[in-house]
């Protein structure tokens, strides 16, 4: 599931217009040495090594006299020399803030006034991105020219907004700056001052004839820059000046679909109120409501739900409560099954193929991403075990998540489930527990076949060397792995428990877990493999003794009353009206 990323956009551009790459390097003289630390806020040591280090020097101490004299005499030319980075030294001049610096360089040499460096700053953009106001003047009325960009298409005018900087922004607007040139991502001055929540400077701009729907390169507008950002001034003032609230994005998102992602509750309900359509699907075919939910923002869930056409719902290929299953969204789902979601809705057959396991069911995504407090939800509201075509008790295991197993093995989770296209001949169940002790433990103590573990083919003699069915590693098992949960056809020769817990992956929990199972079972014999498997570790000789050794009458009995009791009946048995000690005793805790 994929929605549009404006926030991972919005830092893509401002990384790339921010003053490092706008200023030729913040903290870098035109030589490319450090500034701060040894010329204080505004200035390096010397240019570079042909251009003389008077004149920077002259610069940085604003000292006009010395400046006159070298723009005055034969060597003014020196005035053009540029450093490594393109800096002569009127960017300098007007990077550092001495204007009367500037001056002198402005009327030595009025064709510099739009040179550029090699980062394409010109003076003007630097005076602006260090807030120089009085050099940004002298520039203007030496005739910069106010639309020129830097190598990222940030403009003057566009920096001065992001530094919201309200006197800036006015002056360069009064000397003719384009208001709607675009940067290097397609946004205008109005998106930067949107994105400032700056009504003053947008009000600024709209009067200089501001586009009030201009779309970026991915046809944001700056009112969906207010919705995702949560800026309700900003918002109020474009939807005032006829911003389009129903425009959408290249994927099909509207400003309503944005801010019911991000959870602003305050401008869902302003857009409402201002006729946003909660009905317009995005490209995905997702309704604002979707991404609410997904995003678990209950409390905008509650807003748009009476607003969202059912009709639109059922033909959408994934419901919300899907979404909020998916990511554990327990009270967005709550919310939605009390509004009358159908908490038996199936994914759309088109997609459910798209699984290699064809999941269908909320609860069956809940299962599957371990979102154990929705799938309590789901089944407390009625929600079906029996149709999706692989169990959810069998993802439930797979993910390991014992508390969502325990909850629908008591809602009567039927253990004795087969993996679709994986054929074992003991139970399936135990195969995807792992090493997940507790898990198993759970899953026998409500019924699971401990067994069929012990039925093997060849018994006590040895076995032969079977190509086995699954990887040496046993990834297949592995809770990151569901390439094996799929719908097709098992193979006709099951593997068997032996196999399958001699394998690498394996092998080194054999004690542990064929102890477990014998507490599950009356007497019985271990073949050849397993004994095998149990004699390679000195401390599991204790487990082959006492699958040798008669069972107490104590375990034979309690097996015997569960067998009686019936598999249906076991998650029932800590309910039952007797001493805790013969709770624990049935149930297999001591």
């Amino acid at each position: 599931m994929t929605t549009f990323r404006y926030s991972e956009y919005l830092s893509q551009f401002r990384n790339a217009g921010r003053k490092p790459a706008d200023v030729g390097r913040v903290v870098c003289g035109p030589g490319g040495r450090r500034r701060r630390s040894e010329a204080g806020e505004c200035g390096g040591a010397s240019g570079p090594e042909d251009v003389d280090p008077m004149v920077y020097d002259a610069i940085r101490r604003g000292d006009v006299e010395v400046l006159n004299d070298l723009a005055s005499s034969s060597s003014s030319s020196s005035l053009l020399k540029e450093s490594k980075d393109g800096w002569i030294p009127l960017h300098d001049a007007a990077y550092c803030g001495q204007t009367d610096c500037l001056k002198i360089l402005l009327r030595a040499h009025p064709g510099s006034v739009d040179k550029r460096t090699l980062g394409e700053q010109t003076a003007l953009l630097l005076a602006v991105s260090r807030e120089h106001l009085s050099c940004v003047r002298c520039l203007l009325e030496a005739g910069a020219d106010p639309d020129i960009s830097s190598n990222n298409k940030v403009t003057p005018l566009y920096k001065a907004c992001e530094l919201e900087n309200v006197e800036m922004v006015s002056l360069i607007l009064s000397y003719g700056a384009t208001v709607n040139q675009r940067c290097g991502l397609g946004w205008t001055a109005l998106h930067e001052a949107v994105s400032r929540n700056n009504t003053e400077i947008c009000d600024l701009l709209v009067q200089a004839r501001a586009t009030i729907n201009p779309a970026n390169t991915y046809s944001i507008t700056p009112l969906i820059v207010a919705a995702q950002q949560g800026h309700m001034k900003a918002l109020c003032y474009l939807i005032k000046k006829g911003a389009d609230v129903n425009i959408q994005t290249c994927d099909g998102f509207t400003a309503l679909h944005e801010a019911s992602r991000k959870g602003h509750r305050d401008i869902v309900s302003l857009l409402m109120s201002k006729n946003a359509d909660a009905n317009k699907p995005s490209s995905s075919g997702l309704l604002p409501l979707h991404l609410a939910a997904q995003y678990g923002h209950h409390e905008i869930v509650s807003l748009l739900v009476s607003v969202t056409s059912r009709a639109r719902l059922r033909h959408s290929w994934i419901s919300p409560l899907h979404l909020a299953a998916e990511h554990n969204r327990h009270t967005v789902a709550t919310v939605l099954l009390k509004t009358g979601a159908d908490v038996n809705a199936r994914l759309a057959l088109s997609h459910s193929n798209r699984y290699p396991d064809r999941r269908a069911t909320a609860l069956y995504f809940a299962a599957a991403n371990g979102s154990a407090e929705t799938a309590e939800v789901l089944l407390n509201a009625g929600a079906s075990l029996s149709l999706d075509p692989v169990s959810p008790l069998l993802m439930a295991v797979h993910r390991g998540c014992v508390s969502t197993v325990a909850l629908l093995l008591e809602k009567g989770a039927n253990v004795d489930v087969t993996i679709p296209s994986f054929a074992t001949s003991f139970s399936a169940l135990i195969a995807l527990s792992l090493n997940n002790l507790s898990l198993l433990k759970c899953l026998l103590a409500n019924g699971c076949d401990a067994r069929s573990c012990f039925s093997c083919t060849y018994g006590s003699a040895p076995h032969p060397q079977a190509q086995l069915r699954i990887p040496s590693d046993g990834h297949v098992f592995q809770r990151d792995s569901l390439s094996f949960i799929n719908c097709a056809e098992p193979p006709v020769t099951a593997i068997q428990f032996c196999e399958w817990i001699s394998t690498p992956a394996m092998n080194l929990s054999v004690g542990p877990i064929v102890d477990l199972l014998l507490e599950h079972v009356g007497q019985v014999q271990l073949c050849h493999k397993l004994i095998e498997q149990l004699d390679r570790q000195e401390e599991w000789h204790y487990v082959k003794k006492k699958s040798m050794s008669p069972r107490p009458l104590l375990h034979l009995c309690r097996l015997r009353i569960r067998v009686q009791m019936g598999r249906d009946r076991l998650r029932f048995i800590a309910g039952l009206d007797l001493p805790k000690r013969l709770i624990k005793y049935l149930s297999v805790e001591e």
